[in-house]
């Protein structure tokens, strides 16, 4: 068995293009399906898969750790750099696509068969721009409480939310005061039966991420995610220490050495590896033995296209520290268009029962994805009361 062809598809999505990886194999009908998708870095990526191409023509889809390890390796930078790692992921995704279907069996049976019956998911609040997730004033609180309402209704126990604005530094009490009051709009409108978790997307240094992690300590959240900057690992565990809530982290850390590093310094208690960036299926598993020797557990990011869902859940069903999946199942309303599921979703809870078919369980219609061709997405664009640069 021969690979013969890799084909990048790249599919516009409203706030991102999804990137599928196509690997196709010398067997009739056989072939994988990635996904490689990197906001505002779509054609970045679509090179990296192009140059990956030529090492693995010819090869043998089956030798998924050999075939990591060239991709990895054959090059003095090895597999370091976003770009470089999401493409590698793509990559991947689609050869244990293609061992699952081989196998005729789901890629978690390959892993040692499923451990649990289910896996729960979790929405996100709000859109894709700045003044979507925040208002100006805490009378805006109550958007957030609207949403996390509508939310509840849609089947959802458990959602995300940016309610933390972006800060200098240091600040005083304002910001805290308005993160403060849109988590208590939350509450206030679910509920302590539904889960609450707050996404700070790195903005705040660790000072003002502890700040808000101990204004919202209170609210029980599920989570806190990326309190500060994923560089300052120091500053997360200073964060992590000092709240009852978990911290979460990870999405933007592309190496194991990476989360070895997060992981010795406890500077988390979920670990949100991202299977598309963090080297595929192959380095998330090795990332998931070593989040377990250190009893950490397991949330995946995961606000991508349906081939990063599909793995991200069969992923799921074969790890024992998983918790939760975010999901994405309203950016575009022609999503379900588009692919073919092999899990299914209880409407009440957003439960997914396991996928029943070979590898991933999916198929990607390419005559839909060709209604929707690229376009540049919108560079966001964060600056502080000064005019500097902030984080968005």
């Amino acid at each position: 068995m021969k690979i013969t062809q890799i084909e990048t598809l790249v599919c516009h999505a409203r706030m991102r293009n999804w990137i599928f990886v196509k690997v196709v194999t010398d067997q009739p009908g056989l072939h994988g399906w990635g996904e490689a998708t990197l906001e505002w870095h779509t054609r970045s990526v679509v090179g990296a898969i192009e140059d990956m191409a030529d090492l693995l023509i010819g090869q043998d889809p089956r030798r998924i750790e050999y075939l990591w390890q060239m991709m990895f390796r054959q090059h003095f930078w090895h597999g370091h750099g976003i770009v470089r790692s999401t493409a590698i992921s793509g990559i991947d995704i689609a050869l244990w696509d293609i061992a699952g279907k081989v196998a005729g069996m789901p890629c978690s049976q390959l892993w040692g068969g499923p451990v649990r019956d289910q896996i729960r998911t979790y929405c996100h609040l709000g859109g894709g721009k700045m003044e979507d997730f925040y208002g100006t004033n805490i009378d805006d609180a109550k958007r957030f409480g609207d949403l996390a309402s509508a939310a509840v209704e849609s089947g959802f126990t458990a959602m995300k939310s940016m309610a933390v604005p972006p800060t200098m530094p240091i600040e005083g009490l304002r910001p805290i005061k308005l993160a403060e009051a849109a988590v208590a709009a939350m509450r206030d409108a679910v509920g302590d039966e539904i889960d609450l978790m707050v996404d700070c997307h790195a903005r705040p240094s660790p000072a003002m991420g502890l700040k808000f992690g101990k204004a919202l300590d209170p609210y029980g959240l599920y989570f806190f995610e990326e309190p500060c900057w994923p560089e300052s690992l120091d500053g997360l565990a200073m964060i992590n220490a000092a709240l009852t809530t978990p911290v979460a982290t990870g999405e933007r850390i592309t190496s194991l050495a990476g989360f070895r590093d997060l992981f010795a310094r406890r500077g988390c208690e979920i670990c949100q590896l991202d299977i598309t960036h963090c080297g595929g299926l192959t380095a998330a598993r090795r990332i998931a033995a070593l989040a377990d020797a250190h009893h950490i557990a397991l949330a995946p990011h995961n606000p991508q296209g349906p081939v990063s869902t599909a793995a991200s859940l069969e992923f799921g069903f074969s790890q024992p520290g998983y918790l939760i999946c975010e999901t994405v199942h309203a950016d575009v309303p022609w999503r379900d268009d588009v692919v073919r599921e092999g899990f299914t979703v209880e409407p009440v809870g957003r439960i997914v029962r396991p996928n029943r078919l070979p590898g991933l369980g999916i198929e990607i219609d390419e005559a839909q994805v060709a209604k929707h061709p690229f376009q540049q997405e919108l560079m966001q664009r964060v600056f502080y009361p000064d005019g500097a640069i902030g984080d968005w």
